[in-house]
């Protein structure tokens, strides 16, 4: 009779966590939950359970649901689609910015995770501010820099209302003549409108008010 050789079941020892995949998984499902309902709307067991975590361990990790949310939105704005390095530093960033703002809000697009989330927190004052501080921190902070000539700060809070009112025109509420128009006239009415705001002229002379200007024609004429 052969005796038949019975092989040992290999061993499996308990995997032990991987903090760092952790911590990534809790940002991943973070990210997606925010995205789809907002600050308010999205729970910290919520977002445990898509991580495969416990909200302990969620706590644990950030400390709480605000300061997870404000790493979420940092690292989304951390690694800009449209304000790239690239686009800044280019003598026609300007022209690249219409075009992919056009591209990126496409009808039959999904919008953003970013400004998903930021759209749909806008209503609760703590996912507001830190949203504020988050894209003056990152966006403005990026484009200001860029921005060349007066009033670079205030020049550059406008171009990114400009690209988020796209955003929100365009793909969240699809106005009809946004959403149906050609993407090369889109690109073509924004162009200047982005390029005004992006070109400013640094020798540019404050302007004066009306009245300012009557008063000094009259001083001219009376001499």
């Amino acid at each position: 009779m052969t005796r038949t050789r019975r092989t040992s079941e290999p061993s499996h020892p308990r995997r032990k966590r991987d903090a760092a995949a952790t911590r990534a998984a809790i940002l991943d499902s973070a990210r997606r939950r925010f995205a789809e309902a907002g600050y308010d709307g999205a729970g910290v067991r919520e977002i445990a359970r898509g991580a495969g975590v416990t909200a302990m361990l969620v706590n644990r990790y950030f400390g709480s649901k605000e300061e997870l949310f404000a790493e979420v939105v940092a690292d989304i704005m951390a690694q800009p689609i449209l304000l790239t390095s690239d686009r800044l530093a280019s003598a026609h960033g300007e022209d690249g910015l219409a075009e992919a703002l056009v591209a990126i809000t496409a009808a039959e697009g999904e919008p953003l995770d970013g400004f998903r989330i930021m759209c749909r927190s806008a209503a609760s004052a703590t996912a507001a501010a830190i949203g504020r501080q988050q894209i003056e921190a990152h966006y403005q902070r990026r484009l200001t820099v860029a921005l060349r000539g007066r009033h670079a700060p205030e020049r550059a809070a406008l171009l990114l209302a400009i690209v988020a009112g796209v955003q929100m025109m365009r793909q969240m509420i699809g106005l009809t003549a946004l959403k149906n128009c050609s993407p090369k006239i889109l690109a073509d009415l924004l162009r200047p409108v982005v390029q005004q705001l992006w070109r400013a002229d640094e020798k540019a002379r404050p302007t004066t008010s009306p009245r300012s200007r009557t008063a000094a024609r009259s001083k001219e004429s009376t001499k």
